[in-house]
């Protein structure tokens, strides 16, 4: 058993949320659904949506407009490949997400989420200093990372 799971705080979209994020991600699943019970305001309505991207479990709560996601803290997805990069960043920020810079965005329900080349921590990690200078002057300027301009960067 895992014993940290990443618990999300939603207004009411919990269920539209880990629909979403099933959608997006190959290797992902429903593991549980709590509903409100019967007798409640909310009766049948999703309280708690148990759910696994790519092995990582993942909980969602419906609780309500008392607290907002924010930028303090984001999901990271290690990508392979440029088309994985496209796929992620165009899947979590369409119907309403924000692209950010370096990486990062916003999807529609406020969830920060940084999407990451595999080449970007070992092209900045490299041992040149100037090279690894260049790649990160060059993923300043980006919004979605483009491992092509990363590796131009490199070479100078």
């Amino acid at each position: 058993m895992q014993k940290i799971t990443t618990f999300l705080w939603f207004d009411g979209q919990a269920e539209e949320a880990m629909n979403h994020y099933i959608s997006i991600f190959q290797n992902a699943k429903v593991l549980s659904l709590t509903r409100w019970p019967k007798g409640h305001p909310l009766e049948g309505k999703v309280l708690v949506a148990s759910f696994e991207l790519d092995g990582v479990p993942f909980l969602a709560l419906n609780g309500g407009p008392q607290y907002k996601f924010t930028e303090a803290i984001s999901l990271s997805i290690d990508c392979k490949t440029q088309a994985e990069v496209d796929h992620f960043w165009a899947r979590l920020t369409e119907g309403g997400g924000e692209p950010g810079p370096c990486g990062w965005l916003k999807d529609k329900f406020g969830v920060s989420w940084q999407v990451v080349p595999e080449q970007l921590p070992r092209l900045l990690q490299d041992p040149d200093r100037a090279k690894a200078g260049r790649v990160m002057e060059a993923m300043m300027q980006m919004g979605k990372i483009e491992i092509g301009k990363l590796e131009e960067a490199a070479k100078g």
